[in-house]
């Protein structure tokens, strides 16, 4: 129901913009959230943005580094990639849900609706 696209091969140290929307559902009324993952480990929380865009989170091994922002209009939600390393090396899926309390938004169980996910490869 979302489609997550913008994924691609990338340098340490280079940027990429990753795009979440959908044709079927208006994200403003969403939180949406990206996470990634990698084979044989869990999902693990990236980042998630308010409905309104009024508040952001992030995990602490992005922060700094990404920002996740939305378009309202174009009905779509970003996440900005800067300063990537082989670390972040993963499959991305954005995620959404109509609303998540602030102290559980890392939980990737409380979100309905997942895109297909788009792989971002960082080589060193």
């Amino acid at each position: 129901q979302l489609q997550a696209s913008g994924g691609g091969l990338v340098q340490a140290g280079g940027s990429l913009r990753l795009s979440c929307t959908s044709s079927t559902r208006t994200l403003s009324r969403y939180d949406v959230g990206w996470f990634r993952q990698v084979p044989g480990k869990e999902r693990e929380f990236v980042a998630t943005i308010r409905w309104s865009g009024g508040d952001t989170y992030y995990s602490d091994s992005v922060k700094g580094r990404f920002t996740i922002s939305r378009d309202n209009t174009k009905n779509t939600v970003f996440l900005t990639m800067n300063r990537l390393s082989p670390g972040d090396t993963a499959v991305y899926f954005c995620a959404a849900e109509s609303r998540i309390i602030s102290s559980q938004v890392s939980n990737a169980r409380l979100y309905d609706f997942w895109g297909q996910g788009t792989l971002v490869t960082v080589s060193s």
